[in-house]
């Protein structure tokens, strides 16, 4: 039997840089342990994901809170290879998308809402901005817990933000009608390897007593930079061509080169075609 408060402490560690106190008479330490030493995968064995588990994991994670029991998270389920291959060849940086097994998009729903008000005979005041959010935050929080439980029966998991720059496309492909939108993607299989765990800011700057502070916050950006850079640096730099190659290269060199560039721009533009109001 492992000692599951030894490998929440290392794995913080590595994550934070910081030593936190965990005690062996704290419940649920196990499922803390696969919290903590979380891993991105991107490579998986050539093994089927049965389809009764997969809808096992999708009913847990549609367990998860939900605004006012609104329950505007949807997931749709891609096991169909042409479909995954045909959303992999638009984001040929992934090549790992169409050797998952399973593919997972989540929605953000916010039709069903005004259907039910309109089958009612009810008025529905409320299409603007909030209506949206609070969809995509269901949306978020599905795909969560989705992500937590599949890590507890064994399966790796990769986010897909960026289905989010082709999402007219996608929309298209998977035939999503008006107000409901994709929020991220998902690869779900069973790891081909370990993956490692990637190193988080401190808590001193993402964790606010009180009142939002931010003291300090240029030497904790630096103290992070060199601190990840000791064990997850980056194998390459972003365009060289246009900011040069900088002798010390970080995540917040990398994020500031990566954010030069404007991302998305349209988006607004195409969740306003789904028919949301975003005033």
């Amino acid at each position: 039997m492992p000692d599951l408060t030894s490998l929440i402490r290392e794995a913080l560690r590595e994550r934070f840089g910081e030593e936190l106190r965990v005690s062996n008479d704290f419940s649920g330490l196990d499922a803390l342990a696969r919290m903590a030493a979380h891993r991105v995968h991107r490579r998986y064995l050539a093994r089927d994901v049965a389809p009764d588990l997969l809808r096992l994991l999708c009913a847990c994670a549609l367990s998860a809170p939900s605004k006012s029991d609104l329950q505007q998270g949807d997931i749709l389920v891609i096991r169909d290879k042409a479909k995954r291959d045909a959303i992999a060849g638009l984001l040929p940086e992934m090549p790992w998308l169409s050797d998952a097994p399973a593919f997972l998009i989540f929605l953000a729903n916010g039709r069903r809402l005004p259907e039910i008000s309109r089958l009612r005979g009810r008025p529905f005041p409320n299409d603007h901005l909030d209506l949206f959010f609070n969809a995509t935050v269901d949306a978020a929080i599905v795909m969560t817990t989705f992500l937590h439980a599949a890590e507890a029966v064994g399966l790796g998991c990769c986010p897909v933000s960026l289905i989010r720059d082709h999402a007219r496309v996608i929309s298209e492909m998977v035939e999503l009608p008006a107000k409901v939108v994709p929020v991220a993607g998902m690869c779900v299989g069973w790891p081909a390897e370990e993956g490692g765990i990637t190193p988080r800011l401190s808590l001193d700057v993402t964790i606010h007593e009180e009142r939002f502070t931010e003291n300090g916050f240029s030497d904790k950006i630096d103290a992070y930079d060199r601190r990840r850079a000791a064990t997850r640096p980056y194998p390459n730099q972003r365009d060289t061509e246009r900011f040069g190659r900088s002798e010390s290269y970080g995540w917040s060199e990398d994020k500031a080169r990566q954010y030069a560039v404007s991302l998305r721009a349209d988006f607004g533009v195409f969740v306003r075609g789904k028919n949301f109001n975003l005033d």
